[in-house]
């Protein structure tokens, strides 16, 4: 038995953290880490589309139009969710979970509630993805000699802090992850998401 590998493509939707709760109105603690069918948003019709749609920009404009009209629909955002995630992107460095309560004046119980019905993972959760993602940028850069200095500047408390999150996110360690994504630069377009 011969098997032919057939090509074939994907889209992806890549939205912010709180979009999904906003444009479809829904729990974002529900789909963390899960795979999610169209259908699940009230858009089997768009499912269908889609797969019968002849060809990439077809799918996308499929996309846009669906999108567009929910956003027409869109709930007003969580404004103090809003702030937060603000604050993590503008200080993800520096800014702790006791901050953003104290900035935002609210109890951690009904932050990190709100945190998680709108993004789908807690707030100390995220702020580590983000250092994470920051570290990836800067390894990229390649302006930093040791790896020491992007911990340093990063503002983890010590080296094997920043070990212990690189592992956790990549599996492999900084210096590992170093060497893999000079592989891949820049022929191979290595993103990191924001």
């Amino acid at each position: 038995m011969n098997h032919k590998p057939e090509s074939f493509t994907t889209t992806q939707v890549v939205l912010k953290p709180h979009a999904l709760q906003a444009l479809l109105g829904i729990n974002a603690a529900v789909v963390t880490n899960a795979c999610v069918e169209l259908r699940e948003f009230s858009a089997a019709q768009l499912n269908m589309k889609l797969f019968e749609a002849d060809n990439e920009q077809e799918r996308v404009n499929l996309l846009l139009g669906f999108l567009g009209t929910k956003l027409k629909q869109a709930r007003t955002p969580d404004r103090l969710i809003e702030e937060g995630l603000r604050l993590i992107h503008k200080n993800a460095t520096s800014i702790t979970v006791n901050h953003l309560l104290e900035r935002l004046n609210i109890s951690e119980r009904q932050f990190e509630k709100r945190f998680i019905q709108t993004v789908g993972i807690p707030p100390q959760f995220y702020i580590r993805i983000k250092r994470f993602n920051q570290a990836i940028r800067l390894i990229q850069t390649r302006q930093f000699e040791k790896l020491t200095d992007v911990a340093h500047s990063l503002n983890f408390y010590d080296q094997s802090h920043f070990i212990r999150d690189v592992k956790a996110f990549s599996g492999i360690t900084p210096k590992t992850l170093s060497q893999k994504m000079a592989e891949f630069e820049p022929a191979h377009g290595v993103y990191a998401y924001t």
